[in-house]
């Protein structure tokens, strides 16, 4: 059983800045990266609205997080928290694939994931067509034709790196209007690629070795049609990485866990920040803001508990 004084879980910008001010207030934080560092920024093409970088690929900004939190002394474990154990209050008991761990305080910054389709052939042909990112997969789809899934901010960000490779980028939106922000649906617009399809949702997706086509249907008059189609790409919102802890953390009814204004959890002495707790914002800015404020919660909490003489983290009996 390896003791902990601080065990940060999750990598993107809530957990790395988590992780600075808490190696500068020499909390020795260790922080369990999971199986992507950096989170949802590191597979962003450019980030452009992160305070003091004009323009910056995600991956750039996540590597710098990372060296300066490894620079005051954060430890990194590239490792995935399976269980964890926060009934019987500090130290908490966490799970990995390779440890097993007792830690006086953590922090949860384990994001969220993309939401899918649910239609048929969507599993079947992820890595063969359909993918979740234009920045990992976009190089793949040179002079083809793909379709991108939503309406957000995402998928016109996503979309318009696509026309970096693709031929021809539809974005497919269930409704008649984006969601999107004015900069992004003007620059979409402008981009002599990028075709808006109306009113219209996605029935399957088709194809034999590999994505072919698609089976749509518009909402407003009920017609269905196959389009041909060489990739798909969902883009359709996401569901915070709350699973492991369900039925020890008090969550919303999407699930996000709820914490107080000190970023706190339901039990005390666990902390989250980013987009496990956060429905609204959902920005890496934003994140980083709560990632900061947990970790100034935790040096405190850390105090108080070493003052009432319940600090370290002794064996269960």
């Amino acid at each position: 059983m390896q003791k902990e004084n601080l065990i940060i879980i999750g990598s993107g910008p809530a957990g790395l800045t988590a992780a600075i001010y808490a190696a500068r207030a020499n909390l020795n934080p260790l922080l369990i990266a999971g199986n992507q560092m950096g989170g949802q920024i590191a597979i962003t093409n450019e980030v452009e609205n992160f305070p003091g970088f004009d323009t910056i690929l995600g991956p750039e900004l996540t590597e710098k997080m990372r060296v300066q939190a490894e620079r005051f002394g954060t430890r990194f474990e590239f490792d995935e928290v399976l269980e964890v154990d926060f009934t019987k209050g500090a130290p908490f008991y966490l799970k990995t694939y390779g440890q097993e761990y007792q830690a006086n305080a953590v922090i949860i910054a384990t994001g969220a994931s993309a939401r899918r389709l649910g239609i048929p052939g969507e599993d079947d042909y992820i890595g063969r067509g359909v993918s979740y990112c234009a920045t990992c997969d976009g190089f793949f789809f040179k002079d083809k034709d793909v379709l991108v899934i939503g309406g957000g901010d995402s998928a016109l960000q996503e979309g318009i790196f696509l026309t970096k490779y693709a031929s021809k980028v539809r974005i497919v939106h269930r409704r008649d209007s984006l969601r999107a922000g004015e900069l992004l649906i003007n620059r979409a617009r402008a981009n002599d690629k990028i075709e808006f399809v109306w009113d219209t949702v996605l029935q399957s997706i088709d194809g034999e070795k590999k994505v072919t086509g698609v089976t749509a249907q518009n909402v407003r008059t009920g017609q269905v049609e196959p389009w041909q189609t060489d990739g798909v790409f969902v883009f359709v919102g996401h569901f915070p990485n709350t699973q492991i802890f369900q039925g020890q953390l008090a969550m919303d009814e999407q699930n996000f866990l709820i914490v107080d204004k000190f970023m706190q959890t339901s039990v005390a002495g666990v902390y989250a920040a980013g987009e496990v707790m956060d429905p609204i914002y959902k920005q890496a800015i934003s994140s980083a803001g709560q990632g900061c404020q947990a970790a100034i919660s935790v040096e405190r909490y850390l105090e108080m508990l070493h003052d009432s003489n319940l600090g370290g983290a002794d064996e269960r009996q």
